[in-house]
């Protein structure tokens, strides 16, 4: 089978197993750099190349044979130094590689020096490796780690996308191979959130954005790209085009999953990722680059039944409701987790992956759309230095130590959080909505007001970067600014509460449209003196960081961020909206298209899972897609005597990090706000 044996290097282990392997001993944990697996055959570091090697092209070897058994209770095998670079264990000429963690799913062993590993054989599992930071392991034609084999004796139920083939009793051996390589301490990380097509188009528009940007890039020091979850959107026969698509951006993918790559015609938890198990491997596992651990979580549970309903305010998870998902990480990767964590040197960074936030800004008082043992995974996390990397929401959120929100805690039972969140948009924006742009991409901008588009993680030992690059923008772009007008806010009430009483699939025309919005860059006095809102859309603002703003070079003025992260409730309304994002998510021309061409599909648009948008007179997008509220909004009221003439406001923003970006806007004083169209009366006279 084509990816029987799929992906990602992985990471496994035993905490609190009761038998089995490792029963009552405590795993080894890896301490240092110079610790870390080693072979006999291993060359001079010095002689070898640093990172990952795409042209190391081999699989997980299987090996089946005469102590082959029904009824054998354990699973073994080799990983070992690949000298000949083809997948094959040769005892004569191979090495065994020590120190490597292998795990079932649950439990982990450790390999002795011999590279030998031995665990409980579960009735469905997936063996996996985790990576070590000075190996490589080999790749299929897609740039997918090979690091895993699923084991199903009986196979999937019948599934709509095919789930695993059976495989029958338990293997004589599973061997991992792997390569040596230099560690890499300086690395980046190229990070997508909701890529999320639910058709061909979609990949195509993907294609279009992120991975031509991705393309167009210096990625000689980049050493993987993680997907955040929702690969895809729904259609997992698209899994092949997509995987092959990515993979001409030349680096390893890492995978998370989403739920929206669900077999959703599953009605047993156990079989729910068996599609994704054949093309990727394991859904939770993790890998180790430079000096950081990488972890990758499942936490979503489908079917979700009675132990989420336990917890009370989830009746949406009972046996009379539809089959639907919840957030949760299960006990076995709890208990995976916590026995790979033994293995792990308490000075290492843990970058933490999974689809659904563990508490969120745009969904906080959800009780599906965050994690519900959040803090259980805090606590078992401890005082580890730790980075969380999700999406599912589609905004970008940065969350720092110390921030909460009203809601969290009678959710999930956060009262605030304990280290670095990042929800990193979604490359797919607004779910592919909006109208086209010059690359005939949907410009989809997001729930808070942000642009589609990715983020670069740079890594330096245990030290980290991020930068969110939107695609379709200038490289060094970060925000967007406008002005929040009293023009804006009676157009953005009309238009908004039409919006709200009316189907995005109205046939009826709006009250008003954006041709009879005045010009937000142009005021009068009086304008000011019933408020002019500068607002900066910063897109990866964070609480440490400051945005500041002059007028005609005079002295510069604070902004002031909407939201402080101190408890409060989210802030909705035309006071908190983006009138940047909101001029453009609140009318839509793409809905008009239409032609006599008989191609009833090609008529308006669709999204989602081919849901209908018009054709029909142009109007907004879905409500809960309007950037009436963000975590990153920051603006100031301009002075009510602002002399008249045009005035050059230039914005800067510095991160985190203390990395400045400066863009610049127009605004133009008049006594009176001149007519927008053109002219008859000087031509009145005329023949």
């Amino acid at each position: 089978m084509k990816r029987n044996l799929v992906p990602l290097c992985l990471a496994l282990a035993v905490a609190v197993v009761a038998a089995g392997v490792i029963v009552g001993e405590d795993v080894p944990a890896r301490a240092e750099t110079s610790d870390l697996p080693t072979d006999p055959q291993r060359p001079d570091e010095s002689t070898l190349e640093a990172g990952p090697d795409p042209g190391y092209r081999a699989e997980v070897e299987v090996v089946e044979g005469a102590r082959q058994d029904p009824d054998r209770d354990t699973i073994t095998g080799t990983v070992f130094h690949d000298t000949g670079r083809d997948g094959t264990y040769e005892p004569d000429t191979d090495s065994g590689v020590e120190g490597v963690t292998v795990s079932n799913g649950r439990d982990v062993d450790v390999t002795g020096s011999d590279g030998r590993y031995e665990l409980p054989a579960r009735e469905d599992m997936t063996v996996s490796v985790t990576k070590p930071a000075n190996y490589a392991v080999p790749f299929d034609e897609d740039l997918i780690p090979q690091m895993s084999y699923n084991h199903k004796p009986e196979g999937s139920p019948q599934l709509r996308f095919g789930g695993l083939e059976p495989t029958g009793p338990v293997p004589k051996e599973v061997n991992f191979p792997m390569v040596p390589t230099r560690v890499s301490e300086d690395f980046q990380c190229a990070v997508l959130g909701d890529t999320q097509p639910y058709s061909n188009n979609e990949v195509g528009y993907l294609r279009d954005s992120v991975l031509d940007e991705l393309l167009a890039r210096d990625l000689l020091s980049a050493e993987c790209m993680l997907v955040l979850g929702d690969v895809l959107g729904d259609d997992l026969g698209l899994f092949p085009r997509f995987t092959d698509m990515m993979s001409a951006a030349g680096l390893p993918q890492y995978y998370v999953p989403g739920n929206h790559d669900i077999d959703f015609d599953a009605t047993d938890e156990e079989d729910s990722r068996d599609t994704w198990r054949r093309e990727y491997g394991p859904d939770h596992y993790s890998f180790d680059i430079g000096e950081v651990h990488f972890v990758v979580l499942d936490n979503v549970v489908y079917p979700c039944g009675e132990q989420d309903v336990e917890r009370g305010d989830r009746e949406f998870c009972g046996e009379d409701a539809p089959p639907t998902y919840n957030g949760r990480i299960d006990d076995a990767q709890m208990e995976w987790l916590a026995a790979d964590l033994a293995t792990v040197d308490e000075d290492r960074l843990v970058v933490v992956n999974h689809h659904i936030p563990l508490v969120s800004f745009i969904d906080n008082a959800s009780t599906q759309h965050q994690t519900d043992n959040a803090a259980e995974l805090y606590d078992l996390l401890g005082d580890r230095e730790v980075l969380s990397l999700s999406g599912h929401t589609h905004t970008i959120e940065q969350l720092e130590p110390g921030e909460s929100y009203q809601g969290w805690s009678g959710a999930v039972g956060v009262d605030e959080v304990p280290f670095h969140h990042i929800v990193a948009g979604a490359a797919s924006g607004a779910w592919f909505g909006g109208d086209l742009d010059i690359d005939g991409v949907p410009m989809s901008i997001s729930r808070l007001g942000e642009p589609r588009g990715y983020y670069m993680m740079s890594f330096a030992g245990t030290d980290y970067t991020e930068r969110f690059h939107a695609t379709g923008q200038p490289a060094d772009r970060q925000m967007w600014l406008s002005f929040n007008t009293p023009q804006f806010r009676d157009w953005f009430e009309r238009l908004r509460s039409w919006t709200g009483a009316n189907p995005p699939t109205a046939e009826q025309a709006p009250p008003v449209n954006v041709g009879d919005l005045d010009d937000m860059k142009l005021v009068t006095p009086q304008d000011l003196d019933d408020g002019v809102y500068l607002t900066a859309n910063v897109w990866n603002g964070s609480r440490d960081s400051s945005v500041t703003a002059t007028v005609g070079g005079g002295e510069p003025f604070a902004l002031e961020r909407t939201q402080e992260g101190a408890g409060e409730d989210v802030r909705y309304g035309v006071d908190f909206a983006d009138p940047f994002a909101t001029v453009r998510q609140l009318q839509v021309a793409r809905y008009a298209f239409e032609s006599t061409s008989g191609n009833e599909r090609a008529q308006g648009w669709e999204q989602f899972r081919g849901a209908r948008r018009g054709p029909a007179p142009p109007q907004g997008l879905s409500p809960n897609h309007i950037a009436e509220k963000s975590s990153h909004l920051w603006r100031a009221r301009l002075p009510s005597d602002l002399p008249l003439g045009t005035h050059v406001v230039e914005v800067t923003f510095v991160d985190r990090y203390g990395v400045e970006f400066t863009d610049r806007i127009t605004v133009e004083v008049r006594e009176e706000r001149p007519d927008r169209f053109w002219r008859d009366e000087p031509w009145a006279g005329d023949g």
